[in-house]
């Protein structure tokens, strides 16, 4: 294949809710553009972009998948993004590296929650975007409303370029603003598209859209504007760089009626990609660090090489690879390059340009330009990779925090190298799914976006890897404290059974610390009863049972304990004995000292339609969580709450419920509360019956 110079680059991202037509849309255009010899279908698992056995199983897409076709002598680099909040961490990996996001919305059932959301991050990363409405065959169809629903809730700035004539199941033709023609396709497959005047039925409604379309164009640009004021219309040359200006600065948002099952729309679209969206190299420099310095990273193919890793994929029939773009100079086989970040050199492998599954080598990518390198020893997905005299940082991908979690268990013992090896290859390709053991819990906790995600990667563990787990629900890192005091507990250890003995004797006093004060020893021995080399002993029996616990196996926190008194035995003592000695009086003191069960607060931040703010308000409230505040955002409101982690377990999947998908959260933790005593008892009950067992 051959090598693209930036200005001949188009870098897009297909986004919006699962089941809209983004991976039928991508199948359209790799037919249309001659990349592939035939259409392929989700319902027969042969699409190009979903590959993936379990995306074929599913009929969904798990992955964001690269792809590119040839349209007009421009390379068109898109990415095919899953629909599904499970996988957000995809869609926020494609926008990293896109120049310009483009919404698909079915045209009989509007604007949808995901769109929505991801729209979030389309305008967080402010980039040019564009509208889709797809599926304007379907037999329900409603193009006008769907367009308002667009202006309502993404933006105002949706402009039509292309509207169908006769949206239905014989929809057929589009009318095309720019081109003012009435655009015919024919049969599916057939390639067959016709140009002809725009039909009188139509042409006023074509001509009125045209001039809102010029308008808003002129918008963007003084002098543009004064123009159109002046002579009501703007000529070719102008109207076409006022658009690419105008979505470069998100004043103007291109609106296509499109069927990608019937095939139409599609040459209409990859024009305008063509000839409106921005290069990469019309996008600006982008800010990376140089040490502790920000410096501007230029598009320029003649400049020193650098490129950033967005995607790992580990697929049995696909390898290894590493998916990056290239943001400066250029990239070759061969090339040896640093990962500042990890202090690490990397020989670039073969280069390839990627279809789905299908790639081709490639001796050089240019900058602005997609590609994939078979994968790298020491670099990971948000990594970047420079020549050693341009040593940089490309900004990070700022994924999704987890808002689920689960706890890990092998069905068979001795898995567990097997099970961390699987959840760390699968990290790499999902970065928002993280697994980490915790010492606290004796559990691998598994955290993600939602259940769907965690159920795959359970059956990723059982496919790929062959080995059985279970999710459950994780233990909850309790926290246990004291509210009261104890002035004085003692404890003996002696014990003589022939030869020598063992003799330890502490007194200690315990007291409450305020909270997030910590454990504090103090030294209060006076006289030599107990002797300078046997204190680190004590000291050290006191963190064994604080990190032990001992009215739920959990952490002892904010205590003070001061040994004041004790005594030893010449021959007897040890540290085993006086470590042992302090293990019991602690014990001993902490059940006297009126102990406590703390639990972990979190705070949540859920947005929902108004019309779902009530019953959201009263399932928090029976979560035993106590609303912060609550404030509105467009047509959302933002309610903010602390609630216990313990009522949280699959909160997300709850969340959809109640809210028919369209509630989302976030969460983060919050501080330590005192446990209800009623909650309590069952906590500590069910702890000793587990310890019995």
């Amino acid at each position: 294949m051959k090598e693209f110079n930036p200005d001949a680059i188009r870098n897009i991202a297909f986004i919006g809710h699962g089941g809209s037509g983004k991976t039928s849309l991508s199948e359209l255009m790799l037919f249309t553009a001659g990349e592939t010899n035939r259409l392929g279908k989700i319902e027969e698992g042969n699409t190009v972009s979903d590959f993936n056995a379990n995306e074929i199983e599913r009929h969904i897409s798990i992955s964001a998948t690269p792809l590119h076709v040839e349209w007009k002598d421009v390379k068109i680099n898109f990415l095919d993004t899953p629909g599904y909040s499970d996988f957000l961490g995809q869609v926020k990996a494609s926008l990293h590296v896109v120049d310009t996001a483009i919404a698909v919305v079915k045209s009989n059932d509007g604007v949808e929650v995901g769109t929505e959301q991801t729209w979030g991050f389309v305008k967080d990363a402010k980039l040019p975007g564009a509208i889709v409405i797809n599926k304007c065959d379907n037999e329900h169809s409603k193009f006008n409303d769907t367009l308002e629903m667009v202006k309502e809730r993404l933006s105002a700035d949706a402009t039509v370029v292309t509207f169908p004539t006769n949206e239905g199941i014989n929809f057929d033709t589009v009318i095309d603003l720019i081109k003012m023609k009435a655009v015919t396709y024919g049969e599916v497959g057939s390639k067959s598209v016709t140009l002809a005047d725009i039909p009188a039925d139509v042409k006023e409604e074509a001509e009125a859209l045209r001039e809102q379309l010029i308008e808003k164009v002129a918008e963007s640009d003084e002098a543009l504007l004064e123009k159109f004021f002046e002579e009501g219309t703007l000529t070719e040359e102008e109207l076409g760089k006022g658009l690419k200006t105008a979505i470069i600065n998100g004043s103007f948002l291109p609106v296509f009626a499109i069927s990608s099952t019937k095939g139409v729309g599609s040459n209409d679209f990859m024009d305008f990609v063509v000839n409106y969206f921005p290069a990469p190299n019309e996008r600006g420099a982008v800010k990376a660090l140089k040490g502790d310095t920000e410096i501007e990273v230029k598009c320029d193919p003649n400049g020193e090489p650098s490129l950033f890793v967005f995607k790992s994929l580990s697929e049995q029939h696909v390898g290894e690879l590493s998916i990056f773009k290239v943001y400066s100079g250029s990239v070759s086989t061969g090339n040896d390059l640093e990962n500042v970040a990890r202090n690490k050199p990397e020989r670039l492998g073969q280069i390839y340009v990627v279809n789905g599954k299908n790639r081709k080598e490639i001796s050089k990518l240019l900058a602005g330009d997609i590609g994939a390198v078979v994968k790298l020893k020491d670099t990971h997905t948000s990594d970047t990779l420079c020549s050693k005299n341009f040593s940089i940082q490309l900004p990070k991908i700022a994924f999704p925090d987890p808002v689920i979690r689960g706890a890990v268990l092998p069905k068979t013992k001795g898995d567990e190298d097997k099970i961390a090896n699987g959840l760390h290859t699968i990290h790499e390709e999902d970065p928002t799914l993280v697994a980490k053991f915790e010492p606290e819990l004796g559990q691998t906790i598994v955290s993600g976006q939602g259940e769907l995600q965690l159920d795959l990667a359970k059956k990723i563990l059982r496919d790929r890897f062959k080995v059985e787990v279970e999710l459950a629900e994780p233990r909850i890192p309790y926290r246990e404290t004291i509210r009261g005091r104890c002035d004085s507990s003692e404890y003996k250890h002696k014990k003589q059974s022939g030869g020598r003995g063992q003799y330890g004797h502490v007194y200690l006093k315990l007291e409450p610390q305020p909270r997030g004060t910590g454990y504090e020893f103090v030294d209060g021995i006076v006289g030599g009863v107990v002797p300078k080399n046997y204190i680190p002993a004590v000291e050290k029996g006191l963190k064994e049972i604080m990190n032990k616990g001992i009215l739920t196996g959990s952490v002892i926190i904010d205590v003070k304990v001061t040994l004041f008194d004790g005594s030893y035995h010449n021959v007897d003592s040890d540290e085993v004995s006086f470590k042992l000695a302090a293990t019991n009086a602690f014990k001993q003191g902490f059940l006297k000292s009126d102990p406590l069960l703390l639990e972990p607060i979190y705070e949540i931040t859920i947005k929902v339609p108004e019309e779902y703010m009530g019953d959201v308000m009263g399932d928090v409230s029976s979560r035993r969580g106590k609303i912060l505040g609550m404030d509105a955002e467009g047509p959302w409101q933002i309610i903010k709450a602390l609630v216990p982690l313990s009522e949280l377990y699959k909160y997300s999947t709850h969340l959809r419920s109640l809210t028919q998908g369209r509630g989302l959260h976030s969460r983060k933790f919050h501080s330590y509360e005192y446990v209800p005593k009623d909650i309590e008892a069952k906590v500590i009950e069910e702890y000793k019956s587990k310890e019995e067992e």
